[in-house]
């Protein structure tokens, strides 16, 4: 008995229901088993999200902001005092959220669309190309990569597509060799070549056939990798040559408050000031640092006993 088109798409709509409650269900299967480390490490990463997303609601005064009590303590006004020109710290600090770590997830995702891209084509096609990439590849991974980033800043100017371009080209280096590693152990798999057979496009295999099999380690290496440029975004704004003001930005903060340090012994408050930002920086590299950790632990295949 034949079925009309109205009950095939009927059935599809109940059968992509089901796939998804499924997928839900899952999830909160996976959710529910995490560690401990997991969990606090996702519940920072949300917060952050939400800090960086509602930045302009929370935040009690503007990113730039200025008051005329520079240094002033820390009080109900001014929560975690102001800094050298009497900016309130603790806005600049929600503010901070959201341009450092939206810079470094826009800088994270443009790396792995380079490397990830060019990796899955040096390793699909194994002749000049390959050897071009990955011989260019080790000439920029031999320049230290903080260094190498300094000169072109410095040649191009800090601004921030300059720096999102500059640090997402060099950190792809390292996608590019990751996605070419894990990528040419499933080239040679049968169905990859089933497919070239049957006259697919190199495109297509890439999408359909190579990556989602090469997906575990490239969103674990996606963790790590936002790591390294968030850390890599701070350090340069430290330096006077990433986010430059008046954005606000937790490295460049460090930089401006770093001389009530010195005041410490006579205000502890005051002395702690510089410590904020960095602690940011730190808590939020930690957090994703422990979800990498579980994630790696369950696409491992390793159970715990």
């Amino acid at each position: 008995m034949t079925q009309d088109p109205e009950t095939y798409s009927a059935l599809g709509e109940v059968g992509a229901f089901q796939e998804r409650r499924t997928l839900w269900t899952r999830i909160k299967l996976d959710l529910k088993k995490s560690p401990m480390t997991a969990r606090f490490g996702m519940s920072v990463i949300l917060i952050y999200a939400i800090v960086a997303i509602f930045a302009p609601l929370l935040a009690p005064y503007g990113e730039a902001e200025v008051f005329p009590v520079p240094y002033a303590p820390w009080s109900s006004e001014f929560i975690f005092g102001t800094d050298q020109i009497g900016r309130d710290i603790f806005s600049r600090m929600i503010y901070g959220a959201r341009n450092t770590v939206g810079i470094a997830v826009a800088t994270t995702l443009l790396a792995f669309l380079i490397g990830g891209g060019l990796g899955l084509a040096a390793a699909i096609n194994r002749s000049w190309l390959d050897q071009f990439l990955s011989r260019t590849v080790d000439v920029l991974m031999a320049i230290p990569s903080l260094i190498f980033a300094l000169v072109l800043l410095s040649v191009f100017g800090s601004t921030v597509i300059n720096l999102i371009i500059i640090i997402a080209v060099l950190d792809s280096t390292r996608v590019f060799r990751l996605t070419r590693a894990v990528a040419i152990n499933v080239v040679v798999m049968d169905y990859v070549e089933a497919a070239r057979l049957r006259g697919e496009g190199i495109g297509w295999i890439m999408r359909r056939e190579i990556l989602p099999n090469i997906m575990p380690p490239l969103v674990a290496e996606f963790g790590l990798r936002f790591c390294f440029v968030f850390l890599a975004i701070a350090a340069l704004s430290f330096l006077g040559v990433g986010i430059q003001p008046p954005t606000a930005d937790w490295g460049s903060m460090v930089r401006e408050n770093a001389s009530l340090i010195q005041f410490a012994q006579y205000d502890l408050k005051a002395g702690l000031t510089p410590l904020l930002p960095a602690s940011a920086i730190a808590l939020l590299t930690v957090a994703v640092n422990f979800v990498v950790d579980w994630f790696l632990h369950k696409t491992s295949g390793i159970r715990d006993e």
